[in-house]
């Protein structure tokens, strides 16, 4: 008889919760044992039913996915896994996920299979992500999850990740946002994201002042 997988889930709005409870529940093997609308109600409850499984949104008012599963893995003798749910295909908050120790990282976009896969993936000891994440990616943020690989602390302004750096050198070179998701194997959405993320980061709104400003910091020489 197949074990039933018991299932938290936590996000601020009763209507995401809805649809989600309706899709995992028509699965034999699936149980959501309880609903919460906020980081803080998911640790008591972890803490009150030891739930197999956590799926949690990454930004909810109080605490939010990360800091909750931040928190969670705080603790030694802890048995549930978390997925985080978000809207984002970043490089950044995916990689802030794997630090909390999240074990996987769904877009709320995902389709039905793909969500139960990525359920049964990590109940079963693995890691999942959804998106247009390639698998080299994937395997770098698990390899730097524990470091700093991934930042280049103290030296560089804006506090750039070292992808971002990747993606400005190239936007300074003259290559288009499909050129360089072309050359780092990542979707041009993904790149797309950085690209905003660098001018949010560096305060500018259009290609000719990043330009401008990085290479007043030398960001070029990176």
């Amino acid at each position: 008889m197949q074990q039933t997988i018991e299932i938290v889930l936590a996000d601020d709005h009763a209507l995401v919760r809805d649809g989600i409870r309706a899709l995992l529940e028509e699965e034999q093997d699936l149980d959501v044992v309880a609903e919460v609308s906020n980081g803080l109600e998911a640790l008591d409850v972890v803490a009150q039913k030891a739930p197999d499984l956590l799926i949690i949104d990454i930004r909810m008012p109080q605490m939010g996915g990360i800091e909750a599963v931040e928190k969670l893995n705080l603790q030694k003798d802890l048995k549930t896994k978390c997925i985080i749910l978000s809207m984002h295909d970043s490089e950044e908050y995916i990689l802030k996920s794997v630090k909390a120790g999240a074990s996987g990282y769904l877009l709320k976009d995902t389709d039905k299979a793909e969500f139960i896969k990525a359920i049964h993936t990590v109940q079963n000891g693995g890691k999942y992500f959804s998106g247009d994440i390639s698998n080299v990616l994937v395997n770098n943020l698990f390899a730097n999850a524990n470091g700093a690989a991934e930042k280049v602390e103290g030296e560089i302004p804006f506090d750039l990740t070292k992808k971002e750096l990747k993606v400005l050198e190239l936007i300074l070179e003259g290559y288009t946002n499909k050129e360089i998701s072309e050359k780092l194997q990542n979707s041009k959405r993904t790149i797309e994201t950085h690209r905003f993320n660098l001018m949010k980061k560096m305060e500018v709104k259009n290609l000719i002042d990043l330009t401008k400003k990085a290479r007043a910091h030398n960001l070029s020489s990176f």
